[in-house]
């Protein structure tokens, strides 16, 4: 059971083959068996996973219509607000936070009639590409334990590697859903922003946060993106455009397709072994017919900086809520208001948060917002005007996910900018607001998951989910599974 897609749990519950009760009690016994060596889940509650798995059942029993995702697990990354339970961003400021509401795409999925199976690990506030920033435990590739899973979204990416949910959800900032795909051997896409609404989403860069599905398959995460998509009124972002039937086009050849290649991509720092995996699908679009052509993203070497100014001043605004007077962790001796706030953010947030922080508020401060915050925006329109160039001339834009496979824990830790590069090719897609997906195109000498980056030109998920599952069909990546 454990072995098989969301689409395929479905059709076994239609079917009287499987119920949703049988479901659930086999990942939750999953979740006991490896938990303790992936540590992807900061909360399961057993008993309200049964209780939402019996409901379906039930339901179904009497003849009700019922969801798209009826009786199949999911997790959710715990930056997305959850009524009634504890959600910590993965940082000590917000150890007893619990929400009066669901966040939009909890209330999509409950609307879906998945089981929410519990709240993955993360970076802290989102803010890392490893999760090893987490307050409360270290996440580990079920490929290799000694291994990252990439982050920040790494606990949703490891649950889904590991057997211990079908589905998940990530949020997807710099490539914290991309990434930790290509690590962990699965799906992951970052849908354009605008698609998905952020409505109860604790926001990192709220110019560039996404939510986004991680899957085994592109089938699986097609059905996923259907769900949650789609225009909500509370978030201003959220475009109100109608959402594509990804499911019913995914079978669908794009034919004539033209593959853009950027030489930006193939450059110093790539892993030998990833770009030969990246050559080989490249070959297997030609082989389908597709013309390699290539592209220039000129401006794509600038996009670490650019990022790490727009994103890290949108943090220091985002994240000046949390001064222990309103809500979250406040210190328990003080003197004064001023050292009140001192204590509780310097007691509550981690040092990678507090690193961005000051980084943003620099960036923003009198007499350095013109040359660094304001430059980093001019910029980013022209990492933008790159891809609508690059889109004139191709339908998506293929590439590494990731310069090197899963790195070790520890390896990266004392080294911001080579922790940060490890999102050299993810980040530029967030700066221009551009859907991404990664899915499996190979496994190093070292038995570790390689990602191959599909971009698309904005709203053009459909596209982009039908060109990578042109690659899916072709070759038997996406059905290796961990053995945790």
């Amino acid at each position: 059971m454990l072995n098989l897609t969301a689409t395929e749990l479905l059709q076994k519950q239609a079917a009287g083959d499987l119920t949703a009760e049988a479901i659930a009690l086999a990942y939750l016994q999953r979740l006991r068996e490896t938990e303790l060596r992936v540590q992807a889940f900061l909360a399961v509650d057993d008993a309200d996973v049964l209780a939402q798995a019996k409901t379906i059942d039930a339901r179904r029993q009497r003849g009700e219509p019922l969801g798209r995702l009826a009786g199949v697990p999911v997790a959710l990354k715990d930056v997305l607000c959850v009524k009634g339970r504890r959600t910590t961003c993965g940082s000590k400021i917000l150890r007893n936070f619990v929400p009066p509401y669901d966040a939009h795409v909890v209330t999509q999925l409950r609307a879906a009639d998945a089981v929410l199976i519990g709240k993955t690990n993360c970076d802290e506030f989102a803010m890392g590409s490893s999760t090893e920033n987490s307050a409360y435990q270290i996440t580990r590739n079920p490929w290799d334990h000694e291994r990252t899973p990439g982050g920040s979204s790494g606990g949703s990416a490891a649950a889904v590697a590991a057997g211990q949910a079908p589905l998940s959800l990530g949020t997807d900032t710099g490539g914290s859903i991309r990434q930790p795909a290509s690590f962990c051997g699965i799906v992951g896409l970052k849908p354009t922003y605008g698609r998905v609404s952020r409505f109860g989403l604790v926001a990192y860069g709220s110019s560039l946060d996404q939510i986004g599905p991680f899957a085994h398959d592109t089938r699986d995460t097609a059905l996923l993106l259907e769900v949650i998509a789609g225009h909500d009124p509370r978030d201003s972002t959220c475009v109100n455009q109608p959402v594509p039937e990804y499911t019913k086009t995914l079978d669908q050849k794009l034919a004539p397709l033209t593959i853009g290649v950027a030489k930006e991509y193939f450059g110093e720092g790539l892993d030998p072994e990833i770009e030969q995996s990246v050559r080989d699908a490249l070959k297997v679009y030609e082989r389908l017919g597709a013309t390699i052509k290539p592209i220039a993203l000129p401006h794509s070497p600038y996009s670490i900086a650019t990022y790490y100014l727009v994103a890290t001043a949108e943090a220091s605004g985002n994240l000046a809520r949390y001064d222990g007077v309103h809500f979250g962790h406040r210190a328990e001796t003080f003197a004064g208001l001023i050292d009140m706030m001192k204590k509780s953010r310097g007691e509550g947030f981690g040092a990678e948060v507090k690193r961005r922080i000051m980084l943003g508020t620099y960036a923003l401060s009198s007499g350095y917002i013109d040359a660094y915050y304001l430059k980093a925006l001019k910029v980013r329109r022209l990492i933008r005007q790159d891809f609508d160039r690059a889109f004139a001339e191709c339908d998506v834009i293929v590439g590494p996910t990731s310069p090197t496979a899963a790195f070790k824990i520890g390896e990266k830790v004392s080294d911001p900018l080579a922790m940060y590069l490890s999102d050299i090719y993810t980040i530029s897609a967030n700066l221009a607001g551009i859907p991404g997906i990664s899915i499996p195109c190979g496994f190093t000498k070292a038995g570790l998951p390689i990602g191959l980056q599909i971009l698309a030109a904005s709203f053009a998920e459909e596209k982009m989910l039908r060109v990578a599952h042109m690659h899916e069909r072709e070759t038997d990546w996406h059905t290796r599974r961990a053995t945790v």
